[in-house]
């Protein structure tokens, strides 16, 4: 019988993306917004603290085990900018991803060559309950460069600036299930499979 399991995340995008994966692992997975679960501020300093707070709140809520990923896109020449803020870097509203897009090309119009230079950082964290000490931590990163313009129809967030070298496209030029292989959260996802014995 698969565990039941609460998914720390109000992102349709990262529902899709992780849902299918844990369902291999034996999990059962319901959304914290199934459950009325509003996701709490994001206080923390670091991707794994983010990752932590959202899974203790869902957790506690729910009162099921919950996993949470806690993600952005990192430009050391923007001194590692949007980074955690990058879901609302452009503020909050309902074209949240295109201005997101529009303000990070904006910020690097005058960058070339290696200072274009990015990374995806995805952290996910599964707890068994609210106070598990011993929560199980898995990260992942994927490299490439920010483009001059946007590049593909697939994908969410920044996938259409997101140049993968290892693939020689954009994120979001690729189909879901190509994206799935190569992904930071596919890598993320690679690591807790492997910490859970899966």
């Amino acid at each position: 019988m698969k565990q039941k399991i609460v998914l720390a995340t109000g992102n349709l995008g990262k529902v899709k993306e992780m849902a299918d994966v844990l369902a291999n692992f034996g999990f059962e997975v319901v959304a914290q917004t199934e459950l009325g679960i509003e996701s709490p501020e994001e206080t923390g300093l670091t991707f794994v603290e983010n990752a932590l707070l959202k899974a203790r709140y869902a957790a506690k809520l729910s009162g099921l085990p919950a996993i949470a990923d806690d993600s952005g896109l990192v430009v050391p020449a923007l001194g590692g900018e949007p980074g955690l803020y990058s879901a609302r870097y452009a503020g909050v509203d309902e074209n949240a991803d295109e201005s997101n897009r529009q303000k990070l090309l904006q910020k690097m119009t005058a960058l070339s060559g290696e200072q274009r230079q990015a990374k995806f950082v995805s952290c996910i964290v599964l707890l068994q309950h609210e106070t598990d000490p011993s929560p199980i931590i898995a990260e992942g990163e994927c490299y490439g460069e920010i483009g001059l313009a946007e590049k593909g129809e697939n994908g969410f967030g920044y996938d259409s600036l997101f140049f993968s070298p290892e693939v020689n496209c954009t994120f979001a030029e690729l189909e879901t299930g190509e994206k799935k292989k190569i992904s930071h959260r596919a890598r993320a996802l690679a690591v807790l499979k492997q910490k859970l014995g899966a």
